[in-house]
């Protein structure tokens, strides 16, 4: 069994939050499993917290060389990912992303899903398409559909970079986005794993960057459900290891994996918007960093996310960017002593965000 301080700390020592490292931005997103980023910042946020002296142009060289690439790989959400991760990942939750579309844009009678697909294929093919002149391209031919679902259609259905400068820190953030197919922006190749050995390499990866972790927390993040057989299957082999959590949760990790003592320093940490340690996790999962009723504080209506603020070790506040200055708000009483250090964060973080 282990307590709620050992999930926590265990948590922060594998997402880099407790002490930042010296590493190379590529092998941090592949720590993190790739990072949320349908707002183009928060991923130079969330690379600043875990990486000493981190270096903006390492993550836009990276991008321009498409060794990493923004795309819509997990829950139908745009991330940062390796390159080659992002193919056969996307392969693998295909299927409950053509599931979510369905669901949440369905076409007027008339309109041939497949058809807009195909026409979206036709004219990104071979060069990088402005996402307004593929919205206009069928809104003209499918007049009758509302575009936003048209381009959500093809979002899923294609597998499309938003390719740079747009993402990059060196980008002005008006850069309009524009889309090629991932065959056509990195080279055209088949998925590395597929079925259940992809499966099995996505649990393994998650529980590297965020275990120990249930199955709940495991499907929730993944957007893939139907793994507790796997998950069993895994431990039956060794892979994986079973662990009692503080309240009676019934975890899992990859086994040799060590976890934390529990009383290790958590320095104060200012997060990134969206950051997957607190958002696409499930809410029992969540509890080892934030309680239920601070968290919910933090959601708003649009789906936006704020930054958020770990005070040792636990979500405590939230923070945004006014007049390119890093404000905080506090969820919850904080002493002066550890207010004293969110302020030189802050303060850090504004200094960061400045010198773009």
């Amino acid at each position: 069994m282990i307590s709620l301080e050992q999930w926590n700390r265990t948590l922060l020592a594998r997402q880099h939050l407790l002490a930042r490292i010296d590493e190379d931005v590529i092998e941090v997103l592949d720590r993190c499993v790739g990072m949320q980023a349908q707002d183009p910042r928060p991923p130079f946020v969330a690379l600043w917290a875990r990486i000493d002296r981190f270096d903006p142009v390492d993550y836009d060289d990276l991008l321009l060389e498409r060794e990493i690439v923004r795309s819509v790989v997990l829950r139908g959400t745009l991330l940062t990912m390796d390159a080659h991760d992002a193919r056969w990942v996307r392969a693998l939750v295909q299927p409950r992303i053509d599931a979510a579309v369905r669901r949440s844009h369905p076409l007027p009678g008339g309109v041939d899903a497949r058809a807009v697909v195909d026409a979206a294929r036709e004219a990104i093919d071979g060069a990088a398409m402005p996402v307004r002149e593929l919205r206009d391209l069928l809104g003209q031919r499918w007049p009758t559909a509302p575009v936003a679902d048209l381009m959500a259609v093809v979002r899923c259905g294609l597998h499309l970079v938003q390719v740079p400068p747009r993402g990059t820190w060196r980008s002005s953030g008006s850069d309009e986005p524009a889309y090629a197919l991932l065959d056509d922006w990195i080279g055209p190749g088949e998925p590395a794993v597929i079925g259940d050995e992809a499966r099995r390499d996505l649990i393994s990866m998650y529980l590297r960057g965020f275990g120990p972790a249930s199955i709940a927390g495991i499907q929730t993040w993944s957007g893939l459900t139907g793994l507790r057989s796997l998950v069993q299957q895994m431990t039956d082999d060794w892979e994986l290891t079973r662990i009692d959590g503080p309240n009676g949760e019934e975890l899992y990790d990859l086994e040799g994996l060590s976890i934390s003592a529990g009383d290790e320093s958590a320095p104060v940490r200012l997060i990134a918007p969206f950051d997957h340690i607190l958002v696409a996790q499930a809410p029992a999962d969540r509890i080892r960093i934030a309680d239920p009723g601070l968290y919910a504080a933090t959601v708003t209506r649009n789906g936006r996310s704020p930054g958020f603020v770990l005070v040792d070790g636990r979500l405590a506040g939230t923070w945004r960017i006014a007049d390119r200055s890093v404000d905080v708000d506090y969820l919850t009483d904080v002493g002066p002593a550890q207010r004293r250090e969110v302020d030189q964060e802050a303060q850090r973080l504004t200094a960061f965000v400045a010198a773009q």
